[in-house]
């Protein structure tokens, strides 16, 4: 790891963070997960100039009622462009608590209502689960738009780490169903390849938060028994032979990430089919680096992305 460039204001915290999970234990991850985040936000207040409230949505066909939370700019009579807001956590952890500052942000720099969903997570509830619960998500969100204040016909869906690649497979669904429109999606450092055959995933083995180890063990959770058998291209949007179609993309992607080739290669598959890509490869960085904000790599990723959302919303 010593070789490696990390940025100067990055490498000074790696050693103070995991490598590898315990994914024997799901539960005591993600509460390592959550309380990680938490000294991250480092107690922060809630975002001033947005509103947001829960609602108890019904699921997909079959399931669970599951949460989401709206969140919605200050201003009166407005009608608003849309995001579907989907955090990451390897399939497995996370929820709209350790995303909250992050689609608040979301909705105050785009100027957009955003429903962040709190989809079913994996070994539980395995591939279709979560896919099916964000795309429910899309649905409820694009079928109230008069109740929330949408414009129906600006709406985007926005994903980091595995809610990259559950972005990615609503952004397909909703092609091959002939479902809401999208007009954008935003691919942040997205987990997309079951196969775990790209060099960077190969020599990324032993990298801060995420890497190979704990990438075989997420896809083995997220598909249960579909693993290595015939794995759909909605699980694994790499997998896709036909990515034309797709709404315009902002993708991004970090050095010393297991994902980072998969994340490029996606996006230049997608431009040669003939979507509009914008990808963005930050240096010395590592898969969720991000959570040092006072970092300027992690500054301008963030800002760079917020504001290729914003296009992407009224575009």
């Amino acid at each position: 790891m010593t070789d490696r460039a990390y940025d100067p204001e990055l490498a000074p915290l790696i050693p103070s963070l995991p490598e590898l999970m315990d994914w024997d234990d799901v539960p005591a991850m993600r509460k390592q997960m959550n309380e990680m985040i938490e000294a991250f936000a480092g107690g922060q207040a809630d975002p001033e100039g947005v509103r947001y409230e829960d609602h108890m949505i019904a699921g997909p066909e079959g399931a669970p009622e599951l949460r989401v939370r709206v969140y919605t700019p200050e201003g009166e009579g407005e009608v608003w462009p849309a995001l579907l807001y989907i955090h990451g956590g390897g399939f497995c952890l996370g929820n709209i608590e350790t995303e909250h500052f992050g689609a608040a942000a979301a909705a105050l720099a785009a100027e957009a209502v955003v429903v962040s969903v709190d989809y079913r997570l994996a070994p539980e509830d395995p591939f279709p689960a979560g896919l099916e619960d964000c795309y429910a998500s899309l649905c409820w969100m694009t079928g109230r738009a008069a109740e929330l204040g949408i414009d129906p016909e600006h709406v985007a869906v926005m994903g980091g780490s595995a809610g990259g690649g559950l972005a990615a497979g609503v952004a397909l669904l909703a092609r091959d169903r002939g479902g809401p429109k999208l007009c954008y999606q935003v691919l942040n450092i997205p987990e997309l390849d079951d196969r775990l055959e790209t060099p960077s995933m190969k020599q990324f083995t032993d990298t801060p938060l995420w890497n190979r180890p704990n990438a075989i063990m997420s896809w083995r959770h997220y598909l249960g028994d579909a693993l290595g058998g015939d794995v759909s291209h909605y699980a694994a949007p790499s997998r896709a032979e036909d990515l034309s179609g797709l709404p315009p993309a902002y993708v991004s992607t970090m050095e010393y990430d297991p994902l980072r080739d998969e994340g490029i290669r996606y996006a230049l598959r997608m431009l040669e089919h003939g979507v509009s890509v914008e990808l963005h490869q930050f240096p010395g960085t590592f898969h969720g680096s991000s959570l040092i904000a006072s970092a300027e790599v992690s500054r301008r990723s963030g800002s760079e992305m917020l504001a290729a959302l914003r296009r992407g919303l009224r575009g």
